[in-house]
């Protein structure tokens, strides 16, 4: 999603509306497993040197459930304000105008930046899905049902022991 700053000068407001690629985000180091193209719709002004853009992303992405790793998708909407400067005299120390060098303004790399801000912390699988995908038993763990009581088992080789206490 890239707009040239003779365009955006030219038209103002410029309304925009595009599907956005943004499945990079799957390959970084974060809890994202999928994520469809995401839905982008806004419109930019600008005043001066000062180029502001404020878009509404929506899309869904896929994370691992908290507590048995499940896919679980998430969906999600975001309201953005970006603010651009076309000044030389722009200090890049400024973190809420972001500068611009050359005569096109790509707005891909923010839309990605607000997404991975999205992604919660934890997500959780209802529980119709976490009991129909999560395993049962691994290597040295089971599941146990604190409403399925099991009955005890001795184990076989104390089995001698509980005969101990019968004797008389």
């Amino acid at each position: 999603m890239k707009f040239s700053l003779q365009k955006l000068r030219a038209e103002t407001p410029l309304q925009f509306e595009e599907d956005v690629d943004v499945s990079e985000l799957e390959e970084m180091n974060n809890d994202i497993r999928r994520i469809p193209p995401v839905h982008v719709k806004g419109e930019a002004t600008v005043r001066g040197e000062h180029i502001t853009l404020q878009f509404d992303i929506t899309g869904m992405m896929v994370l691992p459930c908290a507590r048995t790793l499940v896919d679980v998708e998430y969906p999600f909407s975001i309201s953005c304000i970006e603010v651009f400067s076309t000044s030389p005299y722009h200090k890049e120390d400024d973190d809420e105008i972001h500068g611009i060098t050359g005569e096109v303004l790509d707005l891909v790399p923010y839309i990605k930046e607000n997404i991975l801000l999205e992604v919660p912390l934890q997500v959780f699988a209802s529980n119709d899905d976490e009991t129909s995908k999560s395993p049962e038993e691994g290597r040295g763990w089971k599941l146990v049902d604190e409403m399925k009581q099991e009955e005890q088992k001795v184990d076989p080789r104390l089995e001698k022991l509980s005969q101990f206490f019968d004797k008389k």
